[in-house]
């Protein structure tokens, strides 16, 4: 049995946290034991405990903490790792530098554009700590895999993609009610979905103008946002919300712990980001054959095709998708065309089983060349 010590910067709720808990728990267990760090608890350890991993802590607070590099050495020691899966910059930096430290091989997971700043300090010496020490580097759309090494000096030859993906089963469900119950929202009214922690890469700004610019609709829509919210960000979100009078029309739903039921709560799934990588929320809204209307940014562009299994719209462009929902919410025709072909497309490429496979021969290659030269 090969031991895999799996490692994340990040303890909140969300996609990349979502691919490591996955990673972490649903590997072969009779080819696999997973040894888990994470920097404190949160949802993160909160899940795993759950799903009965229990995480060490190591704390990796600070610009470069050689406590917590070495901290991770005396655990893959200790622990007999075989390999290192790694999620994020910084956290892909640490590792590659304790691959060469241990000579374990190193996977480095890139997750989204926004891991990687324009004015991000020390970037290249971070590249060469990775180019040096990770086996492979992994990004999870074609389009990040492009940005990055268009960006950054990755080292193009250790590079190659490897989508994100979902338990497929878990978000095949009847439409529900619910929401529409808890708010006296009645048949005729529209609910509008996005499901995503509340930070800028989002543009939730965005949607708030569009939500106010269909008040002059024929159609009555009502917009639910479910992700964890707070701080100046949110706070300005509200203000906004309530300079608009959308305070009755668009509802903040705050950090949800079952994203199936919250899609099958809603008639069309709308994403206003600015930025994204692979995003995790859209391939379980295709699975729940939901009309998506998305922007043309990062893994929207290769996940979605235009009036095939989705609408894609400008980035920033509030008339834009206020004309794209108005015309997927007047077309049955066209949500029947949308839905069907995006959950045919989903199940089909971002079933979790996928993912994992894949995984898995990049584990295996890597373990095998270890041994191999080792002998």
């Amino acid at each position: 049995m090969k031991c895999i010590l799996h490692t994340i910067d990040t303890t909140g709720p969300g996609g990349a946290e979502t691919v490591f808990i996955d990673l972490a728990t649903r590997l072969p267990k009779d080819k696999y034991r997973s040894v888990v760090v994470i920097r404190g608890k949160g949802w993160v350890y909160d899940e795993l405990c759950r799903r009965g991993l229990k995480p060490i802590l190591l704390d990796a607070k600070g610009s470069f903490n050689l406590s917590y590099l070495l901290g991770l050495r005396k655990i893959i020691q200790r622990e007999h790792v075989d390999l290192i899966q790694s999620h994020l910059l910084g956290t892909n930096v640490y590792c590659s530098l304790v691959g060469l430290l241990t000579g374990k091989p190193v996977v480095a997971t890139f997750h989204g554009v926004v891991d990687i700043g324009e004015n991000e300090r020390f970037k290249r010496l971070k590249f060469a700590a990775i180019n040096a020490g990770a086996s492979r580097i992994i990004a999870v759309t074609d389009s990040l895999l492009d940005d990055i090494t268009g960006r950054t000096p990755l080292n193009e030859k250790k590079a190659s993609v490897i989508f994100n993906a979902i338990d497929t089963a878990a978000f095949v469900r009847p439409r529900a009610s619910t929401l529409r119950q808890k708010y006296g929202w009645g048949e005729n009214e529209i609910i509008v979905g996005s499901l995503g922690n509340i930070r800028p890469a989002k543009g939730y700004d965005i949607l708030l103008k569009v939500a106010a610019l269909l008040e002059q609709s024929s159609l009555s829509y009502r917009f639910v946002i479910a992700g964890q919210g707070k701080g100046r960000l949110y706070e300005n979100l509200l203000e906004l919300r309530k300079k608009l009078g959308l305070e009755e029309k668009v509802q903040f739903l705050g950090f949800i712990d079952d994203a199936a039921d919250f899609l099958a709560n809603i008639d069309l799934f709308l994403s206003s980001s600015i930025s994204e990588g692979l995003p995790l929320a859209a391939i379980q809204a295709m699975v729940a054959a939901l009309p998506m209307v998305a922007t043309r940014c990062g893994g929207y562009v290769g996940l979605i095709t235009d009036r095939e299994n989705g609408v894609l719209v400008d980035v920033g462009d509030p008339q834009a998708i206020a004309d794209a929902i108005e015309m997927v919410a007047a077309d049955s025709d066209l949500q029947k065309t949308l839905s069907e072909n995006a959950r045919k497309h989903a199940m089909s490429v971002f079933d979790i089983q996928v993912m994992l496979d894949a995984y898995e021969q990049a584990y295996n290659g890597l373990i095998n060349s270890e041994n191999r030269a080792s002998s």
